[in-house]
């Protein structure tokens, strides 16, 4: 049977454009339905004006640490159009640049809805396109809870687009999105309230990390609730929004955004009459090689439920197109995996939590840890202190994970990515002259363990 493509991908994501550029320089004949923008969430509400908006936030606290090094700076006045208009331009620059690559690639662009007609076809906005293989890459989309008054709140794509800048915020959410957004909020001027069932923001996160980043984040001005919820919210008349918690208080603000986590997009797909099992959760089961129960389906990214991490798609579209054009037959390795949470300060991470550690290698575990508050701030005059810890097998010397909590942890953790994937032991570390003087080099100058665990 002739096929219209050899290979038809749904999602213009980092997933869907990284397997179908690298698969049309196989030679395939490729072609990616997206019925939105081109480079999906990171691009377009993501990664990239996110991290554009956490610049924006950090100036009126550089102004203040200036003071204390002999420079009278101030912030006179923040413009909120100025920002997201300037926002706006670069990802439509960036939209631009994604759909050459396409373009240069070979790979056609289609534009529409896409719909799965049977294990070979699919149908966007009627029309059908047949295909020896099909990927599903459509991603993850905000979720919001059914709430009284819900239809009033914002999730994190809007607050990329708000007419004006609101001066009173609730965050609803304790992951990262939450944390990151509440600070960026707190940085621009707006009494910031981040609120989270839990007991401490930042599930999943190291407990350590996750206790010092909630200190510094609430000493910069963030008001954290944690076991607190929204029961309703309530227009007024004012325009303003009134929330009612769980614990019989009341917040008045100008804009309530939940990040309360993200769904599978697989609305108007069709997998359940085409026989794609997916989960409980909404995501689509997929094999090591992407396949899902649909020998001629694949699909990769957020919407199979592996880490939602821009890097983690890329990483599996390129898995995808060795697997099927190379023979590769080695599957995806998910571990040390390193992440960053932009708040402020920064949290970065790579391998093992804590808990983690104390739990697979119980009794075999050294734990060292260093807290300081930066030179900078020995003259800014700010209280913020940062936090390092690593985590060791006694028995191997091997590193098990390594934490952060500071600026430019990011950058940092990113090196240290490479030094535990690559197995790097403790001793290795220690042997590693520091760059001095520098936050990083604590990394290679803790010696005495705080703890066994």
């Amino acid at each position: 049977m002739a096929f219209d493509f050899d290979l038809l991908i749904i999602g213009a994501g980092s997933g869907g454009v990284r397997a179908s550029r690298m698969s049309a320089a196989k030679g395939a004949k490729v072609a990616v339905v997206e019925n939105r923008y081109l480079g999906g969430t990171c691009v377009n509400v993501g990664c990239v004006p996110k991290k554009l908006f956490v610049y924006a936030s950090e100036y009126s606290e550089k102004a203040k640490e200036a003071k204390g090094f002999g420079i009278d700076a101030s912030v006179n006045g923040f413009d909120w159009p100025t920002l997201r208009d300037n926002k706006t331009g670069e990802i439509e620059r960036l939209n631009g640049i994604y759909g050459n690559m396409l373009g240069n690639a070979g790979v056609e662009i289609i534009n529409g809805t896409a719909s799965i007609v049977d294990p070979h076809t699919v149908a966007v906005d009627g029309k059908h396109y047949s295909a020896e293989r099909i990927m599903i890459a459509t991603g993850g989309w905000p979720f919001k809870p059914d709430v009284p008054g819900i239809e009033h709140a914002i999730t994190s794509n809007e607050a990329f687009y708000l007419d004006t800048f609101p001066q009173r915020v609730v965050v609803v959410g304790g992951g990262y999105i939450a944390v990151e957004f509440a600070g960026i909020f707190n940085g621009l001027g707006a009494d910031a309230h981040l609120l989270y069932r839990g007991e401490q923001i930042l599930r999943g996160f190291d407990n350590g990390v996750r206790d010092f980043a909630a200190e510094q984040i609430a000493a910069k001005g963030v008001n954290i609730h944690t076991n607190t919820d929204i029961e309703r919210i309530e227009k007024l008349a004012s325009g303003e929004l009134e929330c009612v918690l769980n614990n019989g208080e009341h917040l008045v603000v100008d804009c309530v955004m939940y990040a309360t986590g993200r769904r599978p997009m697989t609305d108007g797909l069709n997998l359940e009459a085409v026989g794609v099992e997916t989960r409980k959760d909404g995501t689509i089961v997929a094999d090591d090689f992407f396949r899902t129960s649909v020998d001629s389906i694949y699909a990769l990214g957020d919407v199979i439920g592996t880490p939602a991490l821009t890097p983690v798609a890329l990483a599996q579209g390129m898995k995808f197109v060795a697997q099927q054009f190379d023979g590769d037959t080695s599957a995806m390795d998910y571990s040390n995996i390193p992440t960053a949470v932009f708040c402020q300060p920064n949290i970065a991470t790579v391998g093992l939590t804590e808990e983690e550690a104390g739990e697979q290698f119980a009794g075999d575990v050294l734990v060292f840890e260093s807290s300081f508050r930066p030179m900078k701030h020995t003259i800014s005059g700010l209280p913020e202190r940062s936090y390092m810890k690593l985590l060791v097998q006694k028995s191997t010397d091997r590193v098990l994970g390594a934490h952060m909590v500071g600026p430019d942890s990011g950058e940092i953790m990113q090196g240290l990515g490479v030094a535990i994937k690559a197995g790097a032991s403790k001793a290795m570390f220690d042997s590693t002259i520091g760059i001095h003087p520098t936050a990083a080099e604590e990394f290679v100058t803790m010696r005495t363990p705080s703890r066994e665990i």
